[in-house]
């Protein structure tokens, strides 16, 4: 049996490279996944491909820092059987290698208001419906690290801290009722970054420099973590973080 037979998974900001790679390794053990994101032909090509490898896939074009969106697919979902896994991955607009000093206060704040309101809004749409089955994960990305002074990140760190706060708070209120709540850091994926990204190769042979393992995480390698997080195999793991960083970051 796979790791995921039975499960209803929402995956925000599906399109992505790494919501891409998290849909499709839910799809391969077994979830029906339910493609969320703003551009719907992405969604389409994606939820094509994981039919075509025999798995279940549904879209809707959903704005994840919409309150009423949110709600209202989630709703759609929790209809069609119930949420069991929902993973937010969207971007959240951060604008890097321009130093504090010189950054913006619209640039600086933006991935902090962005990724406290949607995380707040798709996890609470979730949670809403897992309270009744007395179950469900709910899993965020990014983990706060250290400050990075090879690169300007911005307010990217802030964000991340923000957003390790939320999953305590959600850890301890949802615990009671079955509900997981778990963190997947790396240090970084040097797949995620678009080719032609000023001073890419540099990036990527920090990210590497600094692992225990001499590799950096792949997109598989996240797609299959998650994929383990989110089954109840993990069923002992909340209010925790999972460190898929090759021994780049050391708790």
């Amino acid at each position: 049996m796979t790791l995921l037979e039975g499960k209803n998974a929402i995956v925000y900001g599906a399109a992505g490279r790494i919501g891409t790679a998290v849909a499709t390794a839910f799809a391969e053990e077994g979830a029906r996944v339910f493609l969320a994101g703003r551009t719907r032909a992405r969604l389409d090509e994606l939820a094509e491909r994981i039919r075509a490898a025999g798995g279940s896939a549904e879209t809707a074009q959903v704005d994840a820092l919409d309150e009423r969106a949110v709600d209202e697919h989630a709703d759609a979902v929790a209809a069609r059987g119930g949420v069991d896994i929902s993973f937010n991955l969207i971007a959240h607009g951060d604008v890097q290698g321009t130093p504090l000093v010189d950054m913006s206060l619209a640039d600086y704040e933006r991935p902090v208001v962005t990724a406290v309101r949607t995380q707040f809004l798709t996890a609470r749409a979730a949670a809403r419906h897992m309270i009744g089955k007395r179950s469900g994960v709910i899993l965020l990305f990014g983990g706060a690290g250290e400050p990075v002074r090879e690169f300007a990140v911005g307010g990217l760190q802030v964000a991340f801290h923000a957003l390790e706060a939320m999953r305590r708070q959600l850890a301890a209120e949802l615990g009671p009722h079955g509900i997981r709540t778990v963190t997947l850091r790396t240090g970084g994926i040097p797949e995620t970054l678009p080719a032609g990204f000023p001073g890419r190769e540099a990036i990527e042979d920090s990210i590497t420099g600094k692992t225990m393992l001499g590799r950096a995480a792949t997109l598989a390698d996240i797609g299959a973590v998650a994929a383990f997080v989110a089954s109840d195999r993990a069923r002992t793991m909340t209010a925790a973080t999972v460190n898929v960083s090759c021994g780049a970051l050391v708790d």
